[in-house]
Parts: C-alpha cells; sequence; structure tokens
C-alpha cells in the first residue's frame, strides 16, 4: 500500500488525488476524537465545575477507596459491578463535584486554611489519641489504612476542615419549625378506640370447585408463578465464633461476673436520679454556692437568684451516663442519699450537683434466667483465636491447590453438603433450609458457577464461609398437569378471598347505614372486641397494615381490612391527642431528631444552587467508560 501510494505521487493528478484524500483522513480524524490531542485531552475531564474540574484519574482514585472501605466493613468482596447497580459511582462524582464546587466557592470568599491550623485540628481528633494525647504512629497508621500518604491525608482534611466551616455557615441556626414538631407530636400520640370483629373465610361460604377448563385458564394467565426455581448443590465449610463456640467450658463465675457488668443496662432499668446543676466560673464562687446550699437553702432559690435558666439548671432524672463528663456523674452517683455532690472542676468552670430524688435501679432477670445466655456470649467471644486458626489452615491448603472438602478436612473443619438450595433459601419443598452467613452466602453462591475458586463469606459475627457450586438445576417452566393441584388451591384460596371482601363491604356499608357493629356481630354470631390507645406503632395484638387502616378513616367511620384468619370489621369510636407543649423533652427530642434532616435539606439546596452558578457539565462518554455502564447497557 505505502509502495503505491508512492508511485501515485509522482505526477500532478496523483498528488492532487492525495490531497484530496489525506483531506478527507484529517477530517475523519477531527470528527472521531483526534481533535481531543488539540484541545487539551478532554476526554480526561469527568465533569466541568466552573474553572475546575473532576478528572477521570481523581474518579477512579476516589471510587477505588470508597469501594475498599465499603469492602471492609462488609467484610467480603464487593465488585465495581455490585457498586453501579447501588448507584456508588454516581454518588461518588457528586461528592467530588461537591467539593470542587466548594473549593471555588471559598477562594472567591478569601477562605484557606493554613498547615499549621489543620495540624492543630488533626492532632485534636480522638481518632489520632492514645490516652488523650496525639499518636503520630497511629496518625499514619489510620491515614495508611485509608489509601493516603502523611501528605495527602493532610491535604484532604485542610480541604474538609475548610469545607466545613463554609457548611457551618449555611446551617448555623437552623432549627426545625414549631408548627412541623407539632405535626408529629399529633401523629406519634393521637391514640384511637376502635370496636372490631373478625369475619372468617368460612363466612363467604363455599366456592365452586373449577372446571379443569377454568383452572387451565387460571394456569395460563399466570404461568411466571408456577415456574420451578434455579437450584444448587452446594459444599459449605464453615468457622465462626457460633459454630465453635464451646458453652460448657464458661464456669458459672465467668458468666456471673458478665452479668453484674450488664445487668443494669440489658436486664432491667439502671439507676436513675433527679439532679440540679449550677456552674460557676472560679472554685470560690462554687464553694460559697455549696456553703449556702449547706445551710439550708433551695437550689431552686439560689438558682433564681441567681438569675439561671431553669432549662440549663435542671436536669431531671439522669443515668451516670448521661453526663458529658464522667467525673461529673462519677461524683453524683457517689452519694448514698438525695444531698450535694462533690464539686468538680473541669474546662467551663466548677460543677455544683445536687442530687434532689434517687430512683433505685430494677432488675427484670435473675442470674440464674440469664446464665446460659451470658456462657454462650463468652464462649462465642473465646472462639475467636480457633476462627483465624481455622481460617489460615484452610486458606494455606487452597493455596497448596487442594478441594475445598480436602482443605477442611486438613484443617479440622466439618464440611456441609447442601443438596439443592433456591435464591430464597428454600428447598425443593418448599421449607427454609439455615444456610451459614444467609442471604450474603446464596448471594455469592447465585453469582458464582460449577468448579469456579470462590472468595469467602462473611459472617455477622466475625466468622468464615467457604463454599464450591457441585451442580446448577435450571430454572423452567413447569407444566399444567405438575402443578395442577397447586392451581386448583390457589384458584379457590383466590376466590374465597373475593367473595370474602364481598362479604365484608356489604357489612361495612350496613354500618355505614346506621347499623351498630354489636347488631351485626351480633347477627353473624360473632364477638365485638375493643382495642384501645391504638397508635400509630407496632403492637402484639394488632399487625401494622391493619393499624394503619384504623387511621385511613376519620373518629366514627368503619372499614375492613385483610387479616391471617378472614376479614376484620372496624368502628373507630373516638380519637385523643394530648395537648403539646413544645417545652417537653418529646417536643426537644423531636426537634433534634428533625435538625440533621433539614440541615441537610438545606445544605443539599445550597451545593445545588452553587453547582448551577458554577454551570456543571459531565461528560457523559468519560463517565460511562469510568464506570461501565455503557458496556452493561
Amino acid at each position: 500500500m505505502l509502495e503505491g501510494l508512492r508511485v501515485a505521487s509522482q505526477n500532478w493528478i496523483g498528488r492532487a488525488i492525495m490531497a484530496v484524500v489525506m483531506g478527507v483522513i484529517v477530517i475523519s480524524f477531527a470528527i472521531w476524537g483526534i481533535g481531543d490531542v488539540f484541545r487539551g485531552f478532554t476526554s480526561q475531564r469527568l465533569a466541568k465545575v466552573g474553572s475546575g474540574e473532576v478528572t477521570v484519574e481523581q474518579f477512579r482514585s476516589a471510587f477505588q477507596n470508597d469501594l475498599r472501605r465499603v469492602q471492609q466493613r462488609m467484610r467480603r468482596a464487593v465488585t465495581a459491578e455490585e457498586a453501579h447497580r447501588a448507584g456508588m459511582d454516581l454518588q461518588v462524582l457528586e461528592r467530588l463535584i461537591t467539593e470542587v464546587a466548594l473549593d471555588q466557592k471559598a477562594r472567591n470568599m478569601g477562605l484557606a486554611t493554613g498547615d499549621e491550623t489543620a495540624q492543630r485540628l488533626i492532632a485534636n481528633e480522638k481518632a489520632f489519641q492514645t490516652d488523650g494525647k496525639f499518636d503520630a504512629e497511629k496518625f499514619k497508621a489510620i491515614a495508611r489504612d485509608a489509601g493516603y500518604t502523611e501528605r495527602s491525608f493532610l491535604a484532604e482534611q485542610k480541604a474538609a476542615y475548610l469545607h466545613k466551616a463554609l457548611t457551618d455557615i449555611v446551617i448555623t441556626g437552623v432549627e426545625p419549625p414549631k408548627l412541623m414538631i407539632e405535626a408529629i407530636h399529633r401523629f406519634r400520640n393521637e391514640a384511637r378506640s376502635v370496636d372490631y370483629f373478625v369475619l372468617p373465610v368460612s363466612a363467604a361460604g363455599d366456592a365452586a370447585k373449577p372446571s379443569d377448563e377454568e383452572l387451565k385458564k387460571y394456569f395460563d394467565e399466570r404461568e411466571q408463578t408456577f415456574r420451578a426455581k434455579e437450584f444448587r448443590k452446594l459444599t459449605v465449610v464453615e468457622a465462626s465464633p457460633a459454630t465453635l463456640a464451646k458453652i460448657n467450658e464458661v464456669s458459672d463465675d465467668d458468666a456471673r461476673k458478665l452479668y453484674e457488668d450488664v445487668k443494669g443496662k440489658r436486664y432491667g432499668t439502671p439507676e436513675k436520679r433527679e439532679v440540679s446543676q449550677l456552674v460557676f466560673k472560679t472554685e470560690k464562687e462554687a464553694q460559697d454556692a455549696v456553703a449556702r446550699l449547706k445551710g439550708g437553702m433551695d437550689v431552686d432559690a439560689l438558682s433564681a437568684e441567681l438569675k439561671r435558666n431553669p432549662k440549663d439548671v435542671n436536669l431531671g432524672l439522669v443515668e451516670k451516663r448521661d453526663f458529658g463528663d464522667a467525673k461529673v456523674g462519677e461524683a453524683v452517683f457517689a452519694l448514698t442519699q438525695p444531698g450535694i455532690a462533690q464539686p468538680v472542676t473541669n474546662a467551663f468552670g466548677t460543677v455544683v450537683s445536687v442530687v434532689k430524688k434517687i430512683v433505685p435501679s430494677v432488675t427484670t432477670k435473675t442470674f440464674e434466667q440469664a446464665k446460659s445466655e451470658l456462657k454462650g456470649e463468652i464462649a462465642v467471644q473465646r472462639a475467636g483465636p480457633e476462627v483465624r486458626r481455622l481460617h489460615d489452615a484452610i486458606e494455606d491448603q487452597r493455596a497448596a491447590g487442594k478441594p475445598l472438602a480436602e482443605a477442611a478436612a486438613g484443617a479440622g473443619a466439618q464440611t456441609r453438603v447442601i443438596d439443592a438450595v433456591d435464591d430464597a433459601g428454600r428447598g425443593k419443598d418448599g421449607k427454609a433450609i439455615e444456610v451459614p452467613a444467609g442471604a450474603d452466602l446464596l448471594k455469592a453462591a447465585f453469582a458464582s458457577d460449577v468448579g469456579v475458586d470462590n472468595e469467602t463469606v462473611a459472617t455477622r459475627d466475625g466468622g468464615y464461609v467457604w463454599f464450591e457450586v457441585n451442580a446448577i438445576e435450571p430454572a423452567r417452566q413447569k407444566s399444567f398437569e405438575e402443578v395442577k393441584d397447586t392451581v386448583a388451591d390457589a384458584m379457590r384460596a383466590e376466590n374465597a378471598q373475593k367473595a370474602l371482601s364481598a362479604k365484608a363491604d356489604e357489612i361495612v356499608a350496613r354500618i355505614k347505614g346506621g347499623q351498630s357493629i354489636d347488631d351485626v356481630a351480633k347477627g353473624l354470631k360473632l364477638e365485638v372486641k375493643r382495642a384501645t390507645d391504638v397508635k400509630r406503632a407496632q403492637r402484639p395484638d394488632l399487625a401494622i397494615n391493619t393499624i394503619v387502616q384504623f387511621f385511613e378513616v376519620a373518629p366514627g367511620g368503619s372499614g375492613s381490612v385483610t387479616v391471617d384468619d378472614g376479614r376484620l370489621i372496624f368502628v373507630v369510636k373516638d380519637a385523643q391527642t394530648p395537648p403539646f407543649d413544645p417545652t417537653s423533652i418529646e417536643s426537644k427530642t423531636i426537634a433534634e431528631q428533625l435538625k440533621p434532616a433539614l440541615q441537610n435539606d438545606l445544605l443539599e439546596q445550597y451545593v445545588g444552587g452553587l453547582e448551577k452558578a458554577f454551570n456543571v457539565e459531565i461528560n457523559q462518554k468519560a463517565l460511562e467508560a469510568a464506570t461501565g455502564a455503557g458496556k452493561e447497557e
């Protein structure tokens, strides 16, 4: 070809033709991407944010770091495809765009974080401290585990502190509106009294036996419902604290020691004390106040004299763990009876605490009742070293090329074969099969294949499960003859429910027409029950979907809802809501719970406004190439 081009260019006609050909080639390159060479490698720009940008390399690095952290938290391998389906790649990109937008806004406002400031803030982070002091080696280890060098981590933290300073300006002083708090109060605390009875399935009468033609039609319309699922045969080996725990080796003394440590929190209510607290700038002021209190002055009177806010002084009933300063809590709970606690000096001043009342702890479970549970807990904790030993031994055997069963036998672990299980953990008989690591193992097993060497699956208690797929029985469509009896049962059940629903609608219409629920129930020889203090919350006697229906009608209204044993017919007798008190503990708790959501909404709007102002543009082709989304589509 090159020789032909050389010969053709020897005369003016050939040279003219070659010029035309080369011109076409150059234009084609310009159209199909070679022009990026002359435009500064824009294919490497994933997003443009004003004068800043997010590059493909930045995105890939951030995505891999996040993926690694997710894998560490879940203690199993997470593929890029799984992360993409969960939307993690778009979350990473949005975060990077937000950071670039905040960087530009900070520059526009003349804000910056110096090295000394960043170092001081890092040194104050508890995560980097040992015994209350900055630990340089701990800092380096944490940075290294997160995928950073010391310098890159410092740069990252400088940006993070700057971003926080900027966003704090936006959300400072944000408080939930009183109207919103009141609405939640009403939603949570509205209580209804409901009369009801259950209309049994038998009340609808016997459904007619369907013909073969009706059954076949029913089957054809719902064919996919009667498919046989895919089943897999698995070999599994589990090494977890739960399976290796040796409860018999735990003594009663060990169990009793744990019981004494946890009984206040786990088996009852801990001791509480009603406390009033005054904080003074100097120790002398505090000692003077203690002297006046010991002389007989009431703490509330002293508080009023000092013009202190009663909300700040009266802490109410508190547990020892409720105190932000542990030393103050120790002083308060050191008293054997109500009185004045030893003053404690901290960063805020000198704290004088007065205990007005002591509510003793209540124990709901004795040691004998809790003994077996506690022994099991201790045994699980002690099984940790054996889990790690088995893990290393099995992995050494697998690294030597041995199959799973042989590797487990060599390490002294038990092998289990599950002959057939579907992706929901059920056998061919439809019954649930106990599978190690549950849904996590099934997800991994159904993403694997026969003969594949699989990664371990982590259990929730810190153990490991190895597995092999031995055989696969593909999903298939069952024939009508195979499932004829099942189809008949399904059709009868559906027809019975339709008839029962029609019967219930007729009864509800009679009640709405003026007939009392007692008279209706009496005519059907059914018993009317009353549920009182029904709130929008779980309770043992009523399912949550039933409770939801009680609140779908106005007081005095009626309705019906499907329950396990038939159809529940109900009448809402009355509804009551306690008065709203914006100063109550409940209202303050609601406000504290709402505040983060309001702050997040405000920040989203602020960042969205920044991105709009900076005219964010995303290179969709580069994004698809970086995430693999285009290939999946």
